[in-house]
């Protein structure tokens, strides 16, 4: 993995882990606002690549999305600290605020600059950009939440994030509309408890990066890739398990915090945005159905001009990842006791 090898990227990553770090242990919104600042230069370098027009943009459209969230937020918080005994205003500072994090995110409705720049970017930046660019401002949301705001935003991440993934033939644009679909379910696990959040997150960024390393080994963007490549059976296994461990399927890894979430809301008679949530996640689940069926029941066939090079042919450690995502129910059950 070059992208691990390469000095000047560790040093951004590090960068990028330490703004991470100020802005959720920071005391005040000013310095939860430079560590977020921190973490938009430190990740500007690395998806950007002189020699690839695609990245260029994709680095622009990001630098561009996230100074506006970033002034958005900026003005929000000093709003809030010159009016902070005007109890009718502070209603409307937490919506500010609570925007500016939510476009920070790439959340709906903030969402269109998402899945343009995953297109842009490498199946690794993807990954970064899918989880640990999400970490910051879920917690700094957890600080200053506007409770009926953010419920109404999390059933439509769902909504969005389940249909916006039709017809879409980039498996990018697809993994940032199924993003944004976990983003709905982080939020509102986010509500019920912050663990609960930190498990699903945890969960989340594992079965990602697993898919993501996958398709960058495999060197696959598109769907039709999937049609025109022989790949090997164990590797067709591997994709099959994690996307259905991404849409919930039992008895996988990512059904139980899904779970979790249902059964609390069914508990605490949230009956209509309980069958919302399952509704979309069967919709995502189907999105998931058709890459697998593209790449593991469909003929595959090759053709003469139309030719993929493998970057690593060593999926042992990735083996040993979909062995835990497997049996990921046996060991869930763990945290019971």
């Amino acid at each position: 993995m070059l992208f691990l090898l390469n000095s000047n990227k560790m040093f951004f990553m590090f960068i990028l882990f330490f703004s991470t770090l100020i802005s959720i242990s920071s005391n005040s919104w000013l310095g939860c606002w430079i560590g977020l600042e921190i973490n938009l230069l430190s990740f500007i370098p690395l998806i950007s690549k002189s020699n690839n027009l695609l990245n260029s943009e994709a680095s622009l459209k990001y630098f561009l999305t996230q100074s506006i969230a970033s002034v958005n937020f900026l003005f929000s918080i000093l709003l809030l600290m010159i009016f902070i005994k005007n109890f009718e205003l502070n209603y409307f500072f937490s919506i500010l605020i609570n925007s500016s994090l939510l476009m920070k995110m790439g959340s709906v409705p903030f969402h269109f600059w998402f899945p343009n720049i995953m297109e842009g970017l490498s199946w690794m930046n993807c990954f970064i950009l899918m989880s640990w660019q999400k970490i910051s401002p879920m917690i700094l949301l957890s600080y200053y939440m506007n409770m009926n705001f953010i419920m109404l935003i999390t059933i439509m991440n769902v909504i969005i994030g389940s249909l916006g993934g039709f017809n879409q033939l980039s498996l990018r644009k697809l993994m940032a509309f199924s993003s944004i679909n976990n983003l709905g379910w982080m939020m509102i696990s986010l509500m019920i408890s912050e663990n609960l959040w930190m498990f699903y997150f945890f969960l989340y960024s594992f079965l990602i990066f697993i898919i993501c390393m996958l398709f960058y080994n495999l060197n696959i963007f598109y769907m039709n890739q999937l049609y025109n490549f022989n790949m090997n059976f164990l590797i067709k296994i591997s994709i099959m398990i994690n996307f259905f461990s991404l849409g919930g399927l039992p008895p996988f890894l990512g059904f139980f915090p899904k779970w979790i979430i249902i059964n609390f809301l069914l508990n605490n008679n949230f009956f209509i945005i309980s069958f919302i949530f399952v509704m979309m996640s069967l919709i995502l689940l189907f999105l998931y159905i058709r890459i697998i069926y593209s790449s593991l029941l469909f003929f595959n066939f090759k053709l003469k001009w139309f030719k993929i090079f493998i970057k690593n042919k060593n999926f042992i450690f990735i083996n040993w990842f979909n062995l835990i995502s497997m049996l990921g129910m046996i060991l869930s059950t763990l945290f019971f006791f």
